[in-house]
Parts: structure tokens; sequence; C-alpha cells
């Protein structure tokens, strides 16, 4: 209200101006009893609703004064922006402004009424001034303490660890394990610090953490569960049973660890579905829970469970001293060590509330202060209905009142909600709890506020693996939402504990999608008029999109909504809107009245893929600080006069304009003197001059620490372009800068800037410079961590310039870590500045990458003593690498495409055994002359393949691999045998693919751990490895693809854990399949089974093959002879659900009974015309026998139901992913 705009408003109105003064002084007087009545409402439920009635006024006079100062700042705006002509309206406008005071001024004195009234019930309660105490100023952080600084659970972890570990008293390997404890006790940081432990690292394969809440939503744990556990990207579905199939290919033959944190639910059905991932599992997964409750343990059928404790009295202490003398020990303060004791017995035990307030204390350095946190009577207030800590309440009594109000507001979010910093800080800022001062803008105070926050264990870092940010423990999300009673609201799907009423002024909405959720939106709306906030949180799919109607609104998000494909023009009444996120939806534009929300702070659109333009008057919103508009890919142009927007902060990106097209230039970056965070630059080819590019003034962007350059790839029609040289001399930015990107930047050169100015780069990218003929001497900037090089090619040698100046003492690449070359298609040599002047170049590169560099001779540089990750790519001259003694620590390594490449190895190297001793990974793709050097100790290699390589290789011999999990042998055309002389194998996953002299097992293969085990195209094995059964007793998937030798599985049948056999063209082994003796396959789900239809004898089917009544899939295929499916053969088949038949041309008879009740999916395709024809038609006795499957598709024609759709392209579960090496 102190503002210009308002002070020139206000005169000539001494009516309105005394009411404005008479509200604001109101305002502070019941302001001050404030914390006194916060605190006696606890015992006092008149004081309750005074306390109530008193914020619902003061949200009401607090939008007055901003109604105030909006009109204010529209009547200068308005003033600037009219032209000579339109002044003469001025006494019409001064007619409206009438209007205004005249509706503006009854408000005021209302307002002024109910605080009076107020004033007086005050006297009436006791309510005094100042005695929530003197607010001391806050003390500077200097860093939070650890997550990890845990006291007093190391016998809590050894135990949890013993039964993560092994197997249960039942001997059960697969189990559920539950944590118990009261709130606050620590069990989520327990089952952390066994999570996170390198002992359970190794145990498993697979760990996934996941946090249930107070609702067990099944597809939503599914979702999270696939999303950890996918090899590559995930496909987005919300259908239930497709989840369940990708759920279970995901989770089939790994040795998992879930994760189900703060669960509630006491139902079966979710007990059933726990019940259903450990089957999905190998032996040995584990699903650990935790839950303040021993009936949910029970429920869930727990066969462990590990009670917490309270933690005793010297680990309680240590505990608060971490927190509460972060300076040093207690021992400094006796008296104040006193008091802290007796508060530590205060807390009875509970790690959360000695962190509360050991935190609390940390930032009260007045003794005094310490004993009246002792005395209060805080600790002794027992609350019905609600479980909040007494530390917790007292943590929040002495917050100051800028703190409470920007805690309270949190309990918008609902429990376990992962929120962002930078997001909350933006929140907040809409809502005007943040105050700019000279010398921090209101974002660093916002920043300084959170930090507070966190330091007093309001807000900690959130555990979950796969996203990063902040929570709030439950029950400090209790206490937000207890503090913040009716005025916040949080609406979650199902939940109608909670009635939106007159008051409500926050309101958010959470994992909603259903009709009756759509229903509950609308009612809330209509009654929430006085809405300040209203937050859409992970409601992907809304039927109709809600808009509130509370034109007081200032927050209003809609991220996420898929159906929002635009705004309506009704918008523009929000005139008090500060915060507006239709990020990630289908919006295709902004109405152009959005330009008269001159209050807006924020607007963010990114990943609005369909968003083709920004409004033309952009530059009226003056406020405007963050516009976030990335991976908007159809956006073309910026609107004109971006200059204008002086309070710009985030401009996330820029696109250039021609001349000729009346949008932004350059230049009005230059203005943008406030420009923080990533900036990219488009379109830099529309500039035309090099001046132009200074006026950009991006050496003077202090604050930038991201830029991105970016040229447009279809202009390089046009050549060299010495144009650009100029232009990118003159977009030098500032030396503190980052990270810097460059994009088909059409020069010969790079600017000498890049080398010497940026002295604080960490990484850089240079992408498709085509022409430049050299790289910039990029070695001596000290902190720069990644380097990207890409496709450029003008340059044929890397010299030592790349390295720079040679008489420098620091070491060429001193902090690099990561060294990326791709698509260099002239690169010939790279001279090794090491090998001649005996100087240590990248001693820190870990990770090194040369893809597609076609012409690039000689070997790599010498001395890199920290490089674990080596992948070399179609590097078709590329003839030796360098000593491996170089890479002492080398663990993954990829060779592809290197034809002149015959070892990975020297051949002056062999002496050296166990030079490749620490490598896990090796992969060694299409080099026909290189060869596996076999004298070398592989003890840590766990995964090999070998495609189109390896000549020499005749026979490989497992035991020199003992820690082998996963092999795979491609096109490795002299392979005959795989021989084990010694103890088990390792191995988990055997591929063996067109490898034609492959014979033989001739020792058998002793591997216990085996799930996977493929043959597919080895035309000359006889036989596959004796006494499967027993020594393979893990196998879950067995495929054997065109073997034709092969006549019979070994003795002794296969092993009775498999889930999956595929049998393809393996002419003997199909003819013999009345041994196979697949019915005592008791876990056997999916079989297909191809023949060659030129060679089998098979006219009944399964004749005298026996299944198992476990079978859920089968598939038949390329019978030539087949005439009829047996009826007693299928009838037996009592669990089976999809039936595919192909390619059987003389298949004209069905079972005579039809199929099983359970068959759900039937698929017919080339088989008898006249049966296809009947089958099409739905007539005949065949029709007969098949019509109760509920979806039947012929040929490529579904005829019968919708369900075919989900499951047509779906693999098998148990079938593996493709190789899942990643570089």
């Amino acid at each position: 209200m102190a503002s210009r705009e308002v002070a020139d408003f206000m005169q000539g109105r001494k009516q309105t101006k005394m009411l404005s003064r008479k509200l604001k002084n109101a305002m502070l007087s019941v302001n001050a009893v404030l914390a006194d009545a916060e605190e006696k409402q606890l015992t006092n439920s008149f004081v309750k609703e005074w306390v109530d009635e008193l914020k619902d006024v003061l949200f009401d006079a607090e939008d007055i004064l901003d109604e105030i100062a909006t009109e204010a700042l529209q009547r200068k705006l308005d003033a600037e922006y009219s032209t000579t002509a339109e002044k003469v309206l001025d006494c019409i406008s001064n007619t409206f402004l009438d209007i205004f005071v005249n509706e503006i001024e009854p408000k005021i004195k209302e307002v002024l009424d109910r605080l009076e009234d107020l004033t007086k019930q005050k006297d009436c309660m006791g309510l005094q001034v100042g005695v929530g105490g003197k607010q001391y100023p806050e003390r500077v952080l200097t860093s939070y303490v650890s997550e990890s600084d845990t006291v007093g659970r190391n016998e809590d972890k050894k135990k949890i660890m013993d039964l993560l570990l092994s197997s249960d008293a039942s001997g059960n390997e697969r189990c559920v394990i539950a944590i118990i404890g009261m709130g606050g006790i620590g069990k989520t940081t327990l089952a952390q610090l066994a999570y996170n432990d390198t002992r359970v690292e190794q145990h498993f394969n697979l760990k996934i953490w996941f946090c249930v809440s107070e609702e067990f939503v099944v597809p939503n744990v599914m979702k999270s569960i696939i999303d950890q556990s996918a090899t590559s990207s995930a496909p987005s579905t919300e259908d239930p049973e497709q989840l369940q199939v990708i759920l279970k290919k995901n989770l089939t033959g790994k040795k998992f660890l879930l994760v189900l944190d703060d669960v509630w639910s006491e139902k079966s059905r979710h007990q059933e579905f726990l019940s259903q991932l450990l089957h999905y599992g190998t032996q040995g997964s584990k699903i650990l829970v935790t839950t303040r409750n021993e009936s949910v343990a029970l429920a869930m059928k727990a066969t462990a469970t590990h009670h917490l404790n309270l933690l005793p009295n010297d680990d309680c202490w240590s505990l608060f001293e971490k927190h509460a003398f972060r300076d040093g020990s207690s021992n400094a303060n006796p008296e104040k060590e006193k008091i802290g004791r007796q508060i530590v017995k205060k807390c009875k035990g509970l790690p959360l509330a000695i962190k509360a307030i050991g935190d609390l204390l940390w930032s009260e350095s007045n003794v005094e202060r310490w004993t009246n946190i002792l005395k209060s009577n805080l600790w002794d207030l027992h609350m019905k209905g609600t479980d909040i800590l007494p530390a917790l309440r007292l943590s929040y009594k002495y917050l100051p009142s800028y703190l409470k109000r920007c805690f309270a507001y949190c309990s918008i979010f609902p429990k376990d909600y992962i929120f962002k910093k930078d997001q909350l800080v933006l929140l907040w800022m809409a809502e005007g709890f943040l105050q700019q001062s000279e010398i921090e803008t209101m974002e660093e105070v916002g920043n300084r506020y959170f930090d507070a926050l966190v330091s007093r264990s309001l807000f900690q870092k959130s555990l979950e693996t796969y996203e990063s940010g902040f929570v709030m423990h439950d029950l400090v999300n209790d206490l937000a939402n207890f503090v913040t009673g009716q005025f916040g609201f949080t609406r979650l799907e199902g939940d109608n504990s909670k009635e939106i009423g007159r008051m409500t002024r926050y309101l958010s909405y959470f994992h909603g999608s259903s009709d009756n959720f759509d229903k509950n939106i609308e009612e809330d709306l209509y009654k929430a008029k006085q809405l300040r906030t209203f937050l859409v949180l992970d409601c992907k799919e809304w039927s109709e999109i809600k808009m509130p109607r509370a034109w007081g609104l200032k927050v209003l998000s809609l991220s996420g909504i898929r159906e929002l494909t635009e705004l309506f023009d009704s918008i523009s009444k929000m005139k008090h809107l500060r915060y507006l996120d239709v990020s990630d939806s289908f919006i295709e534009g902004l109405p152009d009245s959005i330009c008269m929300l001159y209050n807006l702070q924020t607007l963010k659109l990114s990943y609005c893929v369909e968003l083709e333009r920004l409004p033309r008057d952009m530059w009226k919103l003056i406020n405007l600080r963050h516009l976030q508009i990335d991976e908007t890919f159809n956006l073309k142009e910026m609107p004109i006069q971006m200059d204008r927007l002086k309070c710009l902060q985030t401009l996330s990106k820029f696109i250039v304009s021609k001349h000729d097209s009346g949008s932004s230039n350059i230049g009005e970056l230059g203005k943008l003197i406030n420009l923080r965070g990533k900036l990219l630059i488009k379109e830099l080819q529309n500039v035309r001059l090099a001046k132009d590019a200074l006026d950009a003034s991006l050496k003077d962007k202090r604050y930038l620490e991201e830029l991105v350059l970016k040229w447009n790839p279809l202009e390089e029609v046009l050549g060299i372009s010495e144009s650009q040289r100029g232009v990118i001399e003159n977009l030098q930015s500032h030396e503190k800068l980052k990270s810097l990107t460059i994009y088909y930047y059409g020069g010969r050169g790079f600017p000498d800037w890049i080398g010497s100015g940026l002295h604080s780069l960490s990484r850089l990218n240079l992408m498709y410079c085509k022409y430049c003929s050299a790289l910039p001497p990029l070695g001596q900037l000290p902190f720069l961590n990644e380097l990207y090089i890409y496709g450029i090619d003008g340059v044929v040698t890397v010299d030592q310039e790349f390295y720079g100046n040679s008489h420098s003492l620091m070491k060429p690449f001193g902090s690099l870590k990561l060294l990326k070359f791709k698509d260099m298609s002239n690169w010939v040599t790279w001279e090794n500045l090491g090998a001649e002047n005996k100087v240590e170049t990248f001693p820190q590169l870990e990770d090194l990458y040369i893809e597609n560099c076609p012409k690039l001779r000689g070997r790599l540089p010498v001395y890199l003593h920290s490089l674990h990750k080596l992948v070399i790519c179609n590097c078709q001259h590329l003839e030796g690498l360098v000593p491996i003694d170089s890479f002492p620590v080398l663990t993954h390594m990829k060779i592809t495409e290197c034809n002149n490449l015959e070892s990975v190895v020297l051949l002056e190297q062999h002496e050296h055994d166990g030079l490749l001793s620490k490598l896990k990974i090796l992969v060694i793709n299409d080099c026909k002359k290189c060869d596996l050097p076999m004298h070398q100790q592989f003890s840590s290699l766990e995964e090999l393949y070998l495609t189109d390589c390896c000549d020499s290789l005749v026979s490989f011999p497992l035991d020199l691999f003992p820690n082998l999990k996963r092999i795979q042998f491609n096109r490795c055309r002299n392979l005959q045998l795989l021989e084990q002389h010694g103890v088990d194998s390792a191995i988990l996953y055997i591929k063996i693919y067109k490898c034609p002299k492959f014979v033989d097992f001739p020792r058998g293969l002793c591997a216990p751990n085996l799930a996977t085990f493929s043959l597919n195209d080895c035309e000359s094995l006889r036989s596959m490895p004796d006494k499967m059964h027993l020594l393979i007793s893990s196998l879950c998937y067995l495929e054997l693809i065109n073997c034709p030798e092969v006549e019979s599985f070994p003795e002794g049948g296969l092993p009775s854990n498999l889930k999956q056999i595929v049998i393809i063209r393996c002419k003997k082994l199909i003819a013999n399949w009345k041994g196979w003796d697949l019915q005592i396959l008791t876990s056997l789900e999916w079989l297909e089974i191809v023949s060659d239809k030129l060679e089998d004898h098979v006219e009944s089917f399964p004749g005298g093959l026996l299944l198992p009544t476990t079978l859920t899939s089968l598939k038949i295929s390329s019978f030539g002879n087949l005439k009829s499916l047996d009826n007693e053969g299928f009838q037996h088949l009592t669990s089976l659900v999809k039936l595919v038949i192909n390619d059987c041309p003389k298949l004209r008879n069905m079972p005579e009974e039809g199929f099983p009740a359970s068959l759900r999916f039937l698929r017919i395709w080339t088989c008898d015309p006249v049966l296809l024809q009947d089958l099409r038609g739905k007539q005949g006795k065949e029709w007969l026998k098949v019509a109760c499957v509920p979806n039947i598709m012929i040929d490529r024609t579904q005829i019968q139901g919708y369900e075919w759709s989900q499951v047509y392209n779906m693999r098998s579960p148990y079938e593996p992913p493709p190789s899942r090496y990643q570089f």
C-alpha cells in the first residue's frame, strides 16, 4: 500500500485515504494479540472462534487493500498507454473511478466495524499484547543437519538387515517384513538406512521405494514400481490389466526389495496384491512395510515384525546435542545444557520431537527463551482428535510471524507430497508473504524462509529415490492443517470428510479423475467465493475443466491437465492473479485479455507442446518475474517490446525474429538486466549485424547460470557464415556462467572467450558447428566437469592447442570427469600432450565416449588413471588402444564397429595379468578382427556381450569369469563349447545366438541362479546340459529356436521353476514331444511351439503332449498337418486365458466341448479357409464351440469383444528384456 501509484491514487480523496489508514492501524492492533490468542484457542473454544473470525476479517482487509493497489496500478498504466486522442475520455474515466471509490469505501467501513467488534471482544477474553514473546532476529544458517544423522538405531538396523538378507524362520524366502512404531519414532529413517546399505544393494537385483500414506491406491503403487523397475521408458497406460502385465514382466526373474512406507490399510485385497508381487519375483524377494499399527502388519501377513522402541535417554541427548548445539559442544554452556536435558525428557524418546525442539533452540541464543520453552504449558496440553506432538506445537509457537504464514500455507499439500523449493517460494510470493528489500529480492527472502523451515525440521528432503524435493512428516502435515483450520483445504479423491465454507482461502485437488470427483470440484468452487489459491496436483484427466469464479484469486495452477486446450477470456477478471501455471497441457494459445493481469508475477507454460503464440501485448505485464516457456516446440516468435518487462528474472527461451516480422529482436534482451537461471536464445541466424548481438548485453547478466546459443540447422545450406563469428564474439557471457551450449554455429572458428573468459564453467556442449576447423583451448578451464563435442566436421586434428597454455602449472582438464566426441566425420588424429611433455592430462576423467568418428587413427590419450567407462563406436580406422595399465580402475568398456581393432589389449600387455580385473561390463560388437584376451583376469566381470567378433574363440571357459551374471554370444562364428570345470557359476542370463558351430556343454552347466536360457540358430547343437532339473533349478525362461539337431530334453526333465518355454523350428525335439513331461512343471504359464509345417506329422493337438494345468498363455504355429484340437487336452487347461493358433492350413476342428471357461482371448489366423469363413460368419458347428470366448480375433479382424487391443502386442512378462547395459 506504500507504493507511489497508491499515493498518487489517494491524492484528493481524503475520505478513502483516512479509511485506508484506519484499516491498517486496526489490523496492526489486533495482530498484536494474535500470538496470545493462538495459544489460548487450544483450550478455549470461544477464543478459537474469535481467532477464526479475526483471520477471516484480516483476509478481507488484505483483499481490500490489494483492490486499491490494483486499481491504482491499472489507472497509472492506462494513463501511460493512452494516446492523445484517448485522453479526451479522461472525464469518463474519472466517472468510473468515482464508482470504484463509492464501492470500496463501504467495504472498508464494514471491515472496520468487524475489526472494532473483535477488538472489544479481545478485552473480554483477556488477550494480551506481545505474550508470544519478542521476536529475535533469525540466526544465519550455515548448513542443514545431515539427513543421515541418526543416533541409537544401530541395533535396530542390524535386526532389519538380518531379516532382509536371510530366510525367515519358516524357510520362506519371499516374505513381508514390518517395522511398527508410533508416529515420529523414526520408522522411515530406519527403513531408509537399510535400503541404502551397500549390502542390500548387492543382495537384491532391484530396489523400489514407495510412500503409500493413508490411501493405498494399488494402480499408483503399480505405476511407481514400473517406473523404478523399467530398463527403458515405461509405456504410459492407466488400464489395470496392462499395468498388471507390465508389472509382472518387470519383476519376473528378479530378486527385489520393495519398501512400502507409511501403510495404513488393513484390507485383504492389498495383502493379496503384495503376495502377488512376491510371486512374480525370484526366491529372496522381500517387501518391507512401515506402519504405526500392529493390525496392519497382521493384515499384510508379515512373517517378521520389528517394533521400534523409544530412544534411550543417552541417545536422546546425543541427538538433541547435534541439533541444538551445532556450533560446538553443550559443555561450553552449562546453563543451557541443564535446561536442555530437562527439555529432552519432555520429548519422551521421539526423534522427530527431539530434532524439532533442538532445531528451535539452536535458533534461540537467549537462555531466557530456553527457560520459557521448558516451562511452556503446551508440553502438558492434550487435544482431542489430534496426535500433534507438543514439541511440534512449540516449534510452531516460536516461529516468527512471517514464517508461521508460510508454514501454514503448506497445508495445501497432501501428506507425503513432494514439493520443490522454487515452486513453493513462488507460491508464497504470489500470496504476498514475501517482502522485497533493497538488499534482497522476494525470491531470495523466500529461499531464506524455506531454509529456516528446513533448519527447524519442519521440511525435510524427500527420501524417494526417483524424485528429488522436500516433504513434511505426516505429523508436521497434521500441524500445518491444524493451524490453517478451515482456511485451507486439500481434496483427495474419495475424501468427503471436510466441507468447504465461506472462510476457505486455499484449495488444492490431488489425484482426481472420476466423475464424482469432478462433481465435488464443481460444488467446492461454487462455495469458495473468497479463494486465493486453487491448485491442481497430479490430476491428469478431467472430463471437464473446472475454473474457479473467485475473482480475488492470486494463485491458479492447472498444470498437467491434458484436456486443457484454451483459457477463458474471463480470466482477465482475476486482476489479483499473481501465479498462473498451465504447463504440461495442450493449450494452443493464451487469450489477449491475459495482458490485463498487471499483478501477474509467474507464468508457467513449459511443455505446452501445442502452444503457437504468446499474446502480442505481454509487455503490459510489468510485474512479470518468471516466464517459463521451455519445451514449447511450436512457439515460433516472441511478442514485441519484451524489453519493457523490467522485473523479468526467468526467461527460459528467447526467439530472435526476422526484422520484418514485427516481433522481438535480440537487442531487447539488453534491458532485461535481472535475468537468471537458464536462457536459450534460438534462431540466431536472424541476427544480421554483430552490434545487434552486443546490444543483448549477455556479459552484464551476472545471474545467468546456463546459456544456450542456437542457430537454425536449416540455414546451413548457405555455407560458412563469417558474419556469425562477429555475432558469437558479441554474445560473450559473464565469467561466472556454469553451463554453455552452442548449436549449429556456422563460423570457421570459435571465439576466444570460450576458452579463456569462463572461469566457472562446469559444462560445455559444442554441437554440430560443422565449419569450425579447430577446437577452442579448453584445458585450462579450472572447473570444467563435462565436455560434449559433436559434429564439428572441420576438425582434422585435436592438437596441443586444445589443452591450452602449455606453460601453465595447472594440469590440463584437471576437473573434467566426462568427455564425449561424436559424429566427427573428418577427425583423424588426437595428439597426446602427455606422451611428449610428460604432463598428466585428464587426471579425473571417469567417462570417455568416442562415437562415429570413422577416420580417427592411432591411440587414445595415456595416463587416464581415473577412467571408469570407455565407449568407442564406429571408429573404423582405430588400430589399437593405449596400454591398459593406463586404465587401472576401468569398470565399463564398449567397443563397436571398429573393424581394424584386433584386441582390446595390445600384444605387449599380455604379460600384465589382472589389468582388467576391475572390469564389470564388456561389450564388443561388430569388430571382426577383435579377440577376447583369455589370458587376462576377469574376476569382477558381471556382463559380457560379444557380437560378430572373436573369430578365434572356440571354447568359452566359464570358470575364468567367477562373477559373470549375464552373457550373450551373437554371431561368434567359431564358438563350439561352453565349458565349466570348477564351482557353481553365478550366471543369471545366457543367450547364444547365430553361432552355427556351437555343439555342446561337455561338462554340463552348474548354474543354480540361471533364470534365462536362450539358444537361437545354433544349427550344430546336439543336446542340452545334463541334469538341468537339479543344476539349473531357478530357470524361469527357456528358449530354443532353430536348433534342428536337439532331439530331447535332458534326463530328469526340465527345472520345475520354469514359467515360460519357447520352442521354434526344432524339428527333432518337436517330433519327440511325448517325452517332454511338461505336466510336472507346476509353475509353467506360457508355452509357444512353432513347428516346420513341411516336415511335421502332428494331426491333433495337444495329442500325446501332456500340458500342466497352470498354463495361462498358449501359442501354436506352423503345424502343416494339424487337423483338430484335442478335446480332453484342452478341457484339462483350466487356467488358460490366451490362445493363439497360426499358420495351420489344415486345421478345421475345434475341441468337441469347446474351450475351458477361463479362456478370454482367442486368435486364429492363416488356417483352413472353411474354418475361418465359418468363424467370421459366426455360423456352423465350429462357431458354437468357440462362441463363449469373450474376445475372438480371426486373422486381423476382431469379431467378438473389445479387449484384444490390450494384449495384442503385449510381450510375455517372463520374456527377457533386450540387453540392459547402459552406456
